[in-house]
């Protein structure tokens, strides 16, 4: 697996954890349709981070499987952080 792909993730990962962190205070307050959506991106955050954490143990012939689920999962995150951002 690439050196350049596993920063960029590392990078992605750390704008997501500032933006779910902003959030997080923001949803406590909000509404309970913000609620059930933030529940939802949790569940995809746990995946993410239990993905992460694996990156470097993955066979070169499964890396390129982990990196694509990987990249969706960050999109799901990142588009359903933004909606939540807009409803508030």
């Amino acid at each position: 697996m690439e050196k350049d792909w596993k920063d960029r993730v590392d990078e992605e990962v750390d704008r997501l954890r500032q933006t779910r962190d902003e959030l997080k205070v923001q949803v406590h307050l909000g509404a309970a349709d913000a609620k059930d959506a933030w529940s939802q991106l949790e569940h995809a955050w746990q995946k993410l981070q239990s993905r992460v954490k694996r990156i470097g143990d993955v066979t070169q012939e499964s890396a390129e499987d982990v990196e694509d689920a990987t990249k969706l999962l960050l999109d799901e995150l990142r588009e359903g952080y933004q909606r939540i951002k807009d409803a508030l």
